[in-house]
């Protein structure tokens, strides 16, 4: 069948059995796929984003951790409160850029 065989099909006759009886066209198999290039070039910054966030998150986990040691030896609970927290957000920031970095990548996999 050409296009235009099969487009007059259509146009006569909306229902789809005649298409679907097996002599219809063939419809190619077709797996989008992104270049090599690209895919390399996106996969590496992904990478050294995620990297870079996670040892930014680690750092403010250990200075939050010396504001904890300092505050509560020096007798100053709000340096010790600040340092709590920012541990606390260095968790969640580690995790958010974990799960985010692997769906995006994953996502971004589903391509191939």
């Amino acid at each position: 069948m050409t296009l235009m065989t099969t487009l007059h099909t259509l146009a006569t006759d909306p229902g789809l059995h005649v298409l679907a009886d097996g002599k219809g066209p063939v419809v190619p198999k077709y797996t989008p796929e992104l270049p090599d290039a690209v895919n390399t070039q996106v996969k590496t910054i992904l990478s050294w984003t995620a990297g870079f966030g996670l040892a930014a998150a680690v750092i403010g986990g250990l200075t939050g951790w010396l504001l904890v040691a300092v505050g509560h030896n020096s007798e100053r609970a709000q340096l010790a409160a600040r340092g709590k927290q920012s541990v606390l957000w260095s968790l969640c920031g580690a995790g958010g850029i974990g799960v985010t970095s692997s769906l995006v990548l994953a996502v971004y996999n589903m391509a191939k």
